[in-house]
């Protein structure tokens, strides 16, 4: 079973997918005319609206529920996962990722806007909705919904739950099976309640937890802030080869920077458009530019925080992909949430392993949720009535099943299982948007000629054509 996972790893994870996403965020950050860097002003702007109604949720919530899915272990395991596994270079390829991708996630947010409909009384949408309707494929939605409901459903939220479990007991020495049963707990009461209450929940919980972690990270830079020119340098160098170092694994920095960056702000993945599509905004290129925002949180932001703390204190490991270690700072034992627990503990002993043993429960926690809330709309999509509410009473258990799974289970194997969902997600999605993106170019500038005119641009669909299933 493990040669097979191996083997689907492998091939799902090539450097072709790797080009691929590079690819698509350069192809679209040209055509669109890099609305990442014009609209970051206006997008901020846009975050704060708070207009819902009973069939949608405020932009502000739809954003709160997508930094709830980019920012989670990705932010703390996956930042030391790359840096162990490809030098600190891996954390310049992050940025980089995050920039390119940032126009990616503009366009399937607004795709998954344009594309919404209301089903069981909400708006759903996502890349199974626009794949089906401006594509007009039947069978490219069912894949990519069969696979986004197995990779949401089951595997990913393993991957949060190993890692919650991984930190606490490296904190508290609590078993994985206590973890397991706490976070069944909380999760079952709140994802039984309805995609409201996920929204509600992660309205007030990701301000506070993102909020909490940034100050810390804050705290520690700027007692160490006579170094960053010194750690910024380390990281430019590693990336480009310049540093003798880590001169021997500038590709794979370069693989896992890409790699860990899609992961942590899955822009181009196809689980932001989910939410993005709930949100009740009047044109699809606002809840865009949220969504493209929310990739600068998720990485420029949080990351680099975790990476900073990390690099600055020299808690961390690099693996030489030959065998043993390049470079070897603390015990090799230690991988993934350890390392940033080590950073903190440095300056803060008493309470830097407690620290952020609690905020990657808040992390992974409010992941979970999301993830959750992705896989529960693409079940809206495939089934319909009856099925459908059973299919939702059956992912719910499937979903506390999986937290309970990750933290008992190995920590690379949990890995591997949700990079492959991630990836398989990332190849389906970026091929739909590529494929789409005029779209996204025709409501831009639609957007675009209202806001000269001095209006606050609304959406009317001209076509009535059942291609054109919108919900205005």
């Amino acid at each position: 079973m493990e040669k097979i996972i191996d083997t689907v790893y492998n091939v799902v994870w090539s450097d072709a997918l790797i080009y691929l996403c590079l690819i698509s965020g350069i192809f679209l950050s040209i055509k669109l005319r890099l609305p990442q860097l014009r609209y970051i002003k206006h997008s901020v702007q846009l975050l704060f609206a708070r207009k819902s109604s009973d069939k949608g949720i405020s932009s502000a919530q739809a954003f709160a529920i997508a930094i709830s899915g980019r920012v989670g272990t990705g932010n703390i395991a996956g930042v030391a996962t790359a840096i162990a596994m490809g030098g600190p270079g891996a954390i310049f390829w992050m940025w980089v990722i995050a920039f390119l991708g940032s126009s990616s996630a503009i366009v399937e947010a607004t795709l998954g806007q344009l594309y919404k409909q209301i089903k069981d009384g909400q708006f759903r949408g996502g890349p199974a909705f626009y794949i089906l309707h401006g594509l007009g494929s039947k069978v490219f939605a069912w894949i990519f919904a069969g696979i986004t409901v197995i990779s949401c459903g089951f595997l990913l939220p393993s991957v949060q739950s190993n890692s919650i479990a991984v930190s606490a007991s490296s904190a508290f020495g609590v078993s994985g099976i206590a973890v397991a049963l706490f976070t069944m707990l909380i999760l079952g009461i709140i994802v039984f309640g309805g995609v409201r209450r996920i929204g509600r929940v992660a309205e007030f919980v990701v301000p506070f937890m993102a909020g909490a972690y940034i100050l810390m990270a804050v705290i520690i830079i700027t007692l160490n802030y006579d170094r960053i020119p010194e750690v910024f340098s380390l990281i430019f160098r590693s990336a480009f080869n310049l540093e003798p170092v880590f001169g021997g694994i500038a590709g794979m920095a370069l693989s896992w920077g890409v790699k860990r960056g899609i992961y942590s702000n899955e822009a181009g993945q196809g689980t932001a458009p989910h939410a993005a599509a709930a949100a009740e905004v009047s044109h699809p290129i606002k809840q865009g530019l949220v969504q493209g925002f929310s990739v600068y949180v998720d990485t420029l932001f949080v990351c680099t925080a975790t990476a900073l703390m990390i690099l600055f204190t020299g808690q961390y490991n690099v693996s030489d992909p030959v065998g043993g270690f390049i470079v070897q700072h603390i015990d090799a034992s230690l991988s993934g949430p350890e390392f940033t627990q080590e950073a903190v503990a440095h300056h803060f002993p008493s309470f830097g392993h407690g620290f952020i043993a609690v905020t990657l429960f808040f992390f992974a926690f409010t992941t979970i949720m999301a993830y959750y809330y992705i896989a529960e709309t693409n079940i809206s999509f495939l089934f319909s009535g009856k099925r459908m509410r059973f299919a939702i009473q059956g992912l719910r258990l499937a979903v506390l099943l999986s937290v309970y799974i990750g933290c008992v289970n190995t920590a690379e194997m949990a890995w591997k299982l949700g990079d492959i969902g991630v990836g398989l997600m990332a190849w389906l999605n970026l091929i739909a948007i590529l494929l789409l993106y005029k779209k996204a170019v025709f409501l831009l500038q639609d957007y675009e000629q209202q806001r000269k005119l001095g209006e606050d641009p609304v959406y009317v669909a001209k076509s009535k054509r059942p291609s054109e299933n919108l919900y205005w």
